[in-house]
This record gives C-alpha cells, structure tokens and sequence, in this order.
C-alpha cells in the first residue's frame, strides 16, 4: 500500500477513535479508545494470519490449488468457475478469525471491534443477481446464520456493494461497484456486539481521498451465541441469471484489528 493510502486509514481510525472517546468522555475514570491488536502482514504471517482457511473445501479443483495465498503485501484469494464448495450449488474460498500466534482474538457479547484493510476488486468479479459475499461476520460453526454480510448484489441490472445484517433484517448502505473495480478501496468496518437492540455498526468505504459510503446502524442485532468471527474471500452462489460468473479473485492488504477499550 502506498504512504498516503496508509496515512488515510491511519487518520479515519485516529479520528473514529476520538469520536468514540468523545462520546464515552463523561465517564470520570476511564475515556474509551482503539487498542491495535491484530496487524499481519501478507509476507510475514501468510495465512497464519487467520484462524482457519476454507480452501476448496469439498476438494472440487485440485488443479486450481491453492486458491487462498500470500502473494507480496496481498493475499489472494482466487475463484474458479468450476470451484465448487461441499454444497454444490455454491462456491467458496475464505479465511476466518483474527490469530495472534498460538491463539485467536474473541469477539464476544458487550465488546466493540473494528477491522480496517484495502481491497482490490478486479472487474471480473461482477455483483450477481444471487449472493456473492466478500466478508462475513458469524458464529462459528456448521450451518450458522451470517450476522453481517459485504456482498456485490446486481439491483434492477445495476452493479451494487451492499452492508446488510440478516439477523437483524436491515440494510446498512449501498452503493455503484463500477466505481471501485480495477483499484484499491480502503474498508473501514466497526462492530458492537449485542443481542436483540443491543448492537450497532458502521460502514465505510473510500477511493483515495474520497468517501464512498459512510453508513451506521444502532439498535441492532449483531449476535447469535458463543462469539462473532469475521471471515473474507470469496462465497457465491451459482444461481446468478446475469451471465457475470466468470474466473476471478479477490485481494486484501494492511488488515487491522482494533478493539474499543
């Protein structure tokens, strides 16, 4: 990443992190602020990085292996169209979690985290008429409902990037993905994590020095049980109906944890 794409994300988090300082500052003894506690690096850490990588799961493309790597300053995460996951009406290639050597940062009920990193959507990987999410937030395990979805949805033809939190039943934000194909997006996601109205996000996307979409909910919910883990890559269905399946992939750098302490 460049010096002044670093300085930009550097400053949206100083600048949240005094936000949300400001907010909690009439608390006598203790005023709140972003602790870092998770910085990989692509060529340092690799996919040790993460708590699990969901590489061709069902073993569907062996030719195509790996399909998850780091590359440089990137990892890289690329989708075949014969890629198939365990359930074959779809497609899967993700990481999950945040490690920290031998353990992994637990994102549990009450707390508030927030993840910043770029990245590189090529104009090969299309919204589609049927989901293709390039960030979940979940409860670990078979068969659980996502609690925050990042997807490229096609809306009326048009190629959009959508927050949605499917437990909760709401929208965040949209937004054109034409704009941001074919070059680096600066991510800025936060999280509250609670049960029924007890949670909130934001969600913040730039191109350079320009703001794309800065949207928050409050009132939300953002839990199921046990803990929320984040998860990146590529997860998308087969069932598109607008021809825009097609070999691609999808890049990540500077990935950043903070939580609000």
């Amino acid at each position: 990443m460049s010096t002044s794409r670093r300085a930009l994300l550097g400053a949206a988090v100083s600048g949240a992190a005094g936000t949300a300082t400001g907010l909690l500052a009439a608390a006598p003894a203790h005023a709140a602020s972003w602790q870092q506690k998770w910085a990989p690096t692509a060529a340092g850490d690799g996919l040790g990085a993460f708590e699990t990588v969901e590489d061709d799961r069902a073993d569907s493309h062996p030719a195509g292996h790996p399909h998850i790597y780091a590359t440089g300053d990137n990892w890289r995460f690329t989708m075949h169209t014969v890629d198939r996951d365990t359930s074959t009406d779809r497609q899967r290639q993700e990481v999950t979690g945040l490690r920290t050597g031998g353990s992994y940062l637990k994102w549990t009920q009450g707390q508030t985290w927030r993840i910043t990193y770029s990245m590189y959507i090529p104009s090969s990987l299309k919204a589609t008429t049927t989901f293709t999410h390039i960030m979940q937030m979940k409860q670990p395990g078979n068969g659980t409902s996502p609690i925050v979805v990042q997807s490229l949805r096609r809306v009326n033809g048009v190629q959009t990037i959508e927050l949605n939190l499917p437990v909760a039943g709401v929208l965040v934000g949209r937004t054109g993905l034409d704009p941001l194909h074919d070059r680096w997006t600066d991510v800025d996601f936060q999280i509250k994590v609670g049960d029924g109205t007890a949670g909130s996000v934001r969600w913040i996307l730039k191109s350079g020095s320009t703001t794309v979409i800065d949207k928050s909910r409050t009132g939300v919910d953002t839990f199921l049980a046990d803990r929320v883990r984040p998860k990146w890559g590529i997860y998308r269905s087969l069932g598109d109906t607008s021809g825009s399946l097609q070999d691609t992939y999808l890049l990540l750098t500077d990935l950043r944890g903070y939580q609000l302490v």
